[in-house]
């Protein structure tokens, strides 16, 4: 991977977005690249916090094991995604294990390197920390989804979700998901059983607001799903 691939991918990043070329191909001198074969991890629960990623090709399941060793899935990130999200900003350990689900190619960052180009590009912390407290609401939305929300409501959300991080829009009020997941991943996060998933799912088929295409992949009415959760 060279350079202008390495910039192609960290300008598709949402923490970047606010970047002019000259700031982000600071950035881009101090990237490495590294690959994964599919069924490896690139890091584990609690090993030093060293590196933030960013994935050019492939698949990443970011996952936690509770006290009964039972799997929690945080999130699957593909293409363009980041991680740890918290990774620049944090010291310490990683806070979940990180699993190639098939063969990864990933644009890593030092972050002693990146905490050194920031002192000396100020400019380029605040911008990064502006697009940081965007992620923050979101995530406050997410937990305010766990907290007030039914899980069929939990479940109707994160389709809806996964259908814009994982989709592809068809038409105004029709998205298919590009990436197919498991009832035991989508379970996984948000902490309910395969068997709800699967009933839920059902549920949404015979109200016509979950259909299934050729390929097998997911096809959501977005304004069925939204009217679900008014």
């Amino acid at each position: 991977m060279n350079k202008q691939t390495i910039e192609d991918v960290l300008r598709n990043v949402p923490l970047f977005k606010e970047l002019i070329n000259t700031e982000l191909k600071e950035i881009v001198n101090i990237a490495i690249t590294r690959t994964y074969q599919k069924g490896t991890h690139i890091f584990m629960h609690e090993d030093p916090l060293d590196y933030v990623y960013f994935i050019h090709t492939g698949k990443v399941k970011i996952y936690k094991n509770d006290i009964q060793g039972k799997e929690q899935i945080v999130s699957v990130l593909s293409e363009g995604d980041m991680f740890p999200h918290v990774g620049f900003f944090r010291k310490g350990n990683y806070p979940a294990s990180s699993f190639a689900v098939e063969s990864t190619a990933v644009v890593a960052i030092s972050i002693s390197h990146f905490e050194q180009l920031l002192l000396q590009h100020p400019e380029v912390c605040i911008k990064l920390f502006r697009v940081m407290g965007e992620k923050i609401i979101d995530l406050q939305k997410r937990l305010e989804e766990q907290i007030l929300n039914n899980t069929y409501e939990q479940i109707v959300k994160l389709l809806l979700r996964l259908s814009e991080t994982h989709g592809t829009e068809i038409d105004s009020h029709t998205r298919v998901l590009s990436t197919q997941f498991t009832n035991k991943e989508l379970a996984n996060m948000i902490g309910t059983t395969r068997e709800t998933i699967s009933r839920t799912i059902t549920k949404l088929k015979k109200k016509g607001s979950i259909t299934v295409n050729c390929d097998g992949n997911l096809v959501i009415d977005v304004n069925k799903f939204e009217s679900e959760i008014l």
